[in-house]
């Protein structure tokens, strides 16, 4: 059977979670990653209210359309984060910014995302996607001097923090998938390791795959797919175009907003940019993936309802199924 193709509501929630089920639905999607900001999904709401869960599964049902995961990426980059700033109050709701506490944001950030596991639960769906934050990203550079230590306590801090909350995964039966993302404690290749291992491996921490974030950091993205084989939980199909050919365009991009031609590269819709798409659904099937492939539209230059159902056709053309059979098979004489 085909792997369902999602729309992730994150870019969307701008927009009645209803109005997306239509719009979904009339472009032909199986379902959504539905994300925990609008109104499209509410953690408190489908803890504390008996009809909220039975109310979201209504409208998709309403639009043929199911939910395989949930998405919490905004909360979960407070959980780690330093510094705390301006930025988080800009993305994080009232009641998790509070007084803006450094601290206190980060402990209910913590609590949310564990509550989000909760949520998770009561919806019927294994997997929450998400972000963790890190105390390190800020000493990317590494100038003034990081050292060693410094790095070390960064994963350490990591770990604190987060197995309390992977032990409420755990108990629940849900699975944290960790987007391996720039200012994240996994961000790319080795970085991914080092954050595995300092929870231990536990099984409730895995990854949620999306390779806008690896090629243009120079990260094959389908090799990233077999060497993490057993910890791929989720797939987000995004893309990206890197452009630094000119000798002035770098691919840390100046400060310089999206869609800015200045830039070194920029995320774009699926199919249109550096991602080896083939290669990476290959690989997919190599290590045997049942999940969704949910389509994250992020291109500041294309206009989103052309993006996504644009979108949907590339991947349906590309997602085929491993065959039941080797080709081979059929010059066997017995």
């Amino acid at each position: 059977m085909a792997r369902p193709i999602t729309l992730f509501t994150g870019q969307w929630a701008d927009l009645p979670f209803e109005e997306v089920c239509r719009l979904a639905s009339e472009w032909g999607y199986d379902g959504l990653e539905i994300a925990c900001w609008g109104d499209h999904f509410d953690v408190s709401a489908a803890l504390t209210d008996p009809s909220y869960v039975e109310r979201k599964h209504a409208t998709l049902a309403k639009y043929n359309l199911k939910a395989w995961a949930i998405s919490n990426h905004l909360v979960g980059q407070a959980v780690c984060d330093h510094p705390i700033d301006e930025r988080h109050q800009g993305i994080l709701p009232a009641r998790i910014w509070g007084s803006g506490n450094p601290e206190e944001v980060r402990q209910a950030a913590a609590k949310e995302m564990a509550d989000t596991a909760r949520a998770a639960r009561a919806f019927g769906v294994d997997v929450v996607v998400g972000f963790t934050g890190s105390s390190v990203w800020h000493t990317l550079a590494m100038f003034p001097p990081a050292s060693q230590e410094m790095i070390d306590r960064g994963y350490e801090d990591f770990a604190r923090r987060f197995n309390p909350i992977l032990d409420v995964y755990d108990e629940v039966g849900v699975k944290f998938a960790h987007e391996v993302h720039p200012s994240e404690i996994a961000y790319d290749y080795y970085t991914t390791k080092r954050a595995l291992e300092a929870v231990g491996n536990r099984p409730a921490f895995g990854l949620n795959w999306d390779p806008s974030h690896m090629v243009w950091q120079g990260i094959d993205p389908a090799n990233f797919i077999l060497d993490f084989a057993d910890r791929i939980y989720h797939v987000d199909c995004k893309d990206a175009k890197v452009n630094t050919k000119d000798g002035r365009r770098g691919i840390v991009s100046s400060h310089l907003a999206w869609a800015d031609p200045r830039r070194g590269w920029d995320f774009v819709s699926t199919g249109h940019g550096d991602v080896p798409w083939e290669a990476c659904f290959r690989a997919l099937n190599t290590i045997g993936y049942k999940g969704p492939i949910s389509i994250e539209w992020e291109d500041a230059g294309m206009d989103r309802l052309i993006g996504a159902p644009e979108a949907l056709q590339f991947v349906r053309r590309l997602a085929f199924d491993a065959p039941a059979a080797a080709f081979d098979a059929a010059f066997s004489s017995n």
